[in-house]
């Protein structure tokens, strides 16, 4: 018996299925067979979608790491340094 290449697999498929995973009218099973996929990866991807469903509406809604503020003033002046540098 050989072995499948490895598959990457879009996250436009993934979300498919996951989506197919979170409707519920079939089992992972029935997933698995129409989708060519372990039932084990359908799992995870369903448990990553339900996880990061409320990163989807916005920050704060999750988990989402926030931006640290950026000093437009600072980088300005470091931009006006360097151009001095590299006129000289």
């Amino acid at each position: 018996m050989s072995r499948r290449a490895r598959r990457n697999h879009t996250p436009a498929f993934k979300a498919k299925v996951a989506l197919a995973a979170v409707k519920g009218d079939r089992t992972l099973a029935q997933l698995a067979e129409r989708f060519d996929i372990h039932p084990n990866q359908i799992a995870s991807w369903k448990a990553q979608l339900e996880g990061g469903a409320a990163d989807v509406f916005g920050p704060g809604g999750g988990n989402a790491v926030a931006l640290p503020a950026i000093d437009v003033k600072s980088l300005h002046a470091k931009i006006g340094e360097l151009t001095l540098e590299n006129d000289s």
